[in-house]
């Protein structure tokens, strides 16, 4: 809800702060998780849209969220790929994103170390996990990304032109009731008369 607050209140155009929200809503079903904003920003960037909005537009992507987007892209991409998806994907999803940044980690190590190295697990995950999630989180993400903004544009528009209504109506009053107001004199307190001259009295001879 702070959120939407925030991206409503945002002073640009209302088209281009959809724009920001559709890099954000579509970059939510790309695989670069932990990448998020830096994807979304640079989406943003291209489509000459606002970054704070595509910013705060990539936290649809939460943990309520993220495994049916997992699930949707992952098995969108096996039907395009014309591969199988894998079995039981939502309860192993995390599973696999935690084991190949445990070998990216080791790799790093091992490089460092001069052990050998193990690049399975990021093959596996790879073939089965990143490539397909990538390519089916196309469709579904322009889908969602649209219509997001098509909801977005009218919405924010509104709320600018109400929320400008609010502000002229707040200045008007104000001046309203400095008009209302009795002048004081600058020079002088309210309510005070200016002390009187007295009269010069001529010297006698």
């Amino acid at each position: 809800m702070y959120v939407k607050h925030r991206v409503r209140r945002l002073p640009d155009n209302p088209e281009r702060i959809a724009r920001g929200i559709w890099a954000g809503l579509f970059t939510t079903f790309t695989p670069f998780y932990g990448l998020h904003f830096l994807v979304a920003a640079t989406i943003a960037r291209v489509m000459n849209g606002n970054i704070l909005a595509a910013l705060s537009a990539t936290f649809f992507g939460n943990p309520l969220t993220y495994v049916p987007i997992g699930v949707i892209s992952l098995q969108t991409g096996h039907w395009l790929l014309g591969s199988q998806p894998v079995a039981e994907v939502d309860a192993t999803l995390a599973d696999k994103f935690l084991a190949a940044g445990w070998d990216l980690w080791y790799n790093i190590y091992a490089y460092a170390t001069g052990t050998p190295v193990d690049w399975t697990g990021l093959k596996i995950f790879y073939d089965e996990v990143f490539y397909p999630y990538m390519i089916g989180g196309i469709i579904p993400g322009l889908i969602v990304a649209t219509v997001g903004y098509m909801l977005s544009v009218p919405l924010i528009r509104t709320y600018q032109q109400r929320r400008r209504r609010k502000i002229k109506a707040k200045f008007e009053a104000i001046k309203k009731r400095a008009e209302l107001e009795p002048v004081n004199s600058p020079h002088a307190p309210s309510g005070t008369t200016p002390p009187s001259r007295s009269p010069k009295i001529g010297r006698t001879d």
